[in-house]
């Protein structure tokens, strides 16, 4: 029984707030980048990356992931949603409260039959005004109407032990109830750089997410402090995929960067890729 509905809280600033104009920009910005989408043809696919800024920043990105899913017929049970937690309120690693989110597009439940295996704090503060999760839902019930389901994770310990340990916790609890899932780890790359130098410093994590180099990833963002603000839940993405798979591959499907929207000298950029099985 559905008793506690989130209400948005990135509707009117992220995407548009009424479901007529929310559907009709995807459906604008889906007739302009089809001809570039990538097919998947038969891959096996986990789950990938996906952008979370404003839908006329990074949109066409994020919709690159999921027309390419769709293309595919792909299905699933639950999307589990990591997102980094920009706020820093509640906890380290954080479910949600609330029984079901609810956008311009309807309400979606959550997957309470899996969150209830997860050893991990519920928090309502921790995702009343984050937006990295929100932003996801509107293409989810774009794309795929029937039957949706979410459970989003927010994160602001993103430590590589942290995203091994959820990672572990979120394959042993879909292995247990035997439901397809896809995982969407929800990022931004290089924030308020030049597009010159966000490419630069992107392309040095891009080359530890396709080696599925946890600690390497962590390490080179560190380093060369490269302003990724969901590198948590990518790494958490990996973790899984290193355990569901025994050859996990990424494949870039789109790269742009807010400055294609506005030109800019600073701008953010935005990656979508997915995380498939190489061995099939």
């Amino acid at each position: 029984m559905i008793s506690a509905i989130r209400k948005p809280s990135a509707a009117g600033r992220f995407f548009p707030g009424k479901e007529k104009a929310l559907k009709d920009l995807i459906s604008q910005m889906l007739r302009e980048e089809k001809p570039v989408i990538q097919s998947l043809n038969n891959l096996e696919i986990m789950g990938g990356i996906v952008p979370h800024a404003g839908y006329i920043y990074s949109g066409k990105t994020a919709l690159h992931f999921f027309e390419a899913l769709a293309q595919q017929k792909f299905t699933f049970d639950t999307a589990i949603i990591l997102s980094p937690n920009h706020t820093g309120w509640g906890p380290g690693v954080a479910l949600d409260e609330h029984d079901a989110w609810e956008t311009p597009l309807g309400i979606v439940e959550i997957d309470k039959d899996l969150s209830n295996l997860l050893d991990l704090e519920s928090s309502s503060e921790a995702h009343e005004i984050e937006h990295s999760a929100e932003v996801m839902l509107p293409m989810l019930q774009y794309f795929f109407k029937q039957g949706l389901k979410i459970l989003p994770i927010s994160l602001w310990d993103q430590s590589p032990l942290v995203a091994r340990s959820l990672g572990l916790q979120l394959v042993a609890a879909k292995k247990k109830l035997g439901k397809k899932i896809l995982v969407i780890a929800s990022t931004d790359f290089s924030h308020y750089v030049s597009p010159e130098f966000g490419i630069e410093q992107d392309d040095m994590a891009l080359d530890r997410i396709a080696q599925f180099d946890i600690s390497g990833l962590s390490r080179v963002i560190h380093q060369n402090d490269i302003s990724i603000c969901g590198y948590g839940p990518v790494m958490t993405l990996l973790a899984m995929a290193k355990l569901i798979y025994q050859k996990p591959a990424f494949k870039i499907l789109s790269r742009s960067h807010s400055g294609n929207t506005i030109k800019s000298e600073e701008v953010v950029h935005y990656v979508s890729g997915v995380v498939f099985d190489a061995a099939q």
